[in-house]
């Protein structure tokens, strides 16, 4: 019981903690007058993949590293098959341009970079300063674009500049706040996390997978789904695929240079399902540049069966 309540308390603080970087952090960023997408890119993508950050890198800490490298693999398939088939279900999602000629390619050679790094077994320190480095410049890419295209954007931006009614002090606080209560609630969680794998007997790589997966990836469900309802396809899944990179680059980045991550307790149904799903997200989204109901059906039947022969393998 302990190890559920501890997951439990871990996944509200992580929730709360999230929710408020998401919200401080965007408000601040759309002040400054960057466009929306760039916002689902960066600020909400960063601020939803927190959980995994501080999960992963707090069961690095504790050399837990299946943990670390089940909670992002999973949260990458979590994120498409999952939270961009139940969003497109609730509404058809439009795709810009810039997606597909930029973010999901760069996506998909993430998540091939992470493939291969792992072939011999190993993700040390050396390849985590590769992925974090590879990080930093597609974050400068992206910061250089929003700069060049902020006048043209202005007033695109108009309405939801003047619509955010958060104070600045307030959205400072909110960030602080939030970054707060994400450290503590990731402690408790991967508290909870080994304690549930080491009483069940289960191997950390499946509650990685798993549980852990699925809760650090809430953030990005409840954001993309009511990005989908109020018809901001864009957010949603720019949302999606600027977290899924940041997960491979940044989490597991920093994860690899605190310990080195081990992998031989993960098959290639992992890995294929991680990089299968971001492959097969590049066709899917260019047919009108829609991501379309029966397509968001595709994507959810799919996890269903992977979580399936996962567990009963």
């Amino acid at each position: 019981m302990m190890p559920l309540l501890l997951l439990a308390g871990g996944l509200v603080l992580l929730y709360f903690g999230a929710e408020a970087l998401v919200r401080g952090g965007a408000a601040l960023a759309l002040r400054l007058g960057i466009a929306p997408l760039i916002v689902g890119l960066t600020v909400v993508a960063f601020g939803t993949s927190a959980p995994e950050m501080v999960v992963s890198v707090g069961a690095a800490t504790t050399g837990a590293g299946g943990i670390a490298l089940g909670n992002v693999i999973g949260s990458n398939i979590c994120n498409i098959a999952l939270i961009l088939g139940l969003a497109a279900l609730i509404r058809p999602m439009k795709v810009q341009v810039q997606l597909i000629r930029l973010d999901i390619p760069i996506m998909i050679g993430a998540s091939v970079a992470l493939v291969v790094l792992l072939a011999d077994g190993v993700l040390g320190r050396f390849d985590g300063l590769l992925l974090a480095g590879a990080m930093a410049v597609y974050l400068w890419f992206l910061i250089a674009s929003a700069r060049r295209d902020r006048n043209a954007l202005a007033g695109a931006m108009e309405d939801t500049v003047h619509a955010n009614s958060i104070p600045t002090g307030r959205g400072i606080m909110m960030v602080v706040g939030g970054l707060a209560l994400l450290v503590l609630g990731g402690k408790i969680f991967v508290d909870g996390a080994v304690t549930l794998a080491e009483s069940l007997g289960v191997s950390e790589r499946i509650i990685g997978l798993t549980v852990i997966a699925i809760g650090t990836s809430l953030p990005e469900l409840a954001t993309s789904v009511v990005a989908s309802v109020k018809n901001e396809g864009d957010m949603s899944i720019g949302n999606v695929i600027g977290s899924n990179i940041f997960n491979i680059l940044a989490i597991l980045g920093i994860s690899a240079l605190v310990q080195p991550l081990v992998s031989d307790a993960f098959s290639l149904l992992d890995f294929g399902m991680m990089l299968g799903l971001a492959i097969c997200l590049f066709p899917l989204v260019q047919t009108g540049f829609t991501l379309n109901r029966w397509e968001g059906a595709l994507l959810l039947v799919s996890y269903v069966v992977y979580v399936v022969v996962l567990i009963t393998r």
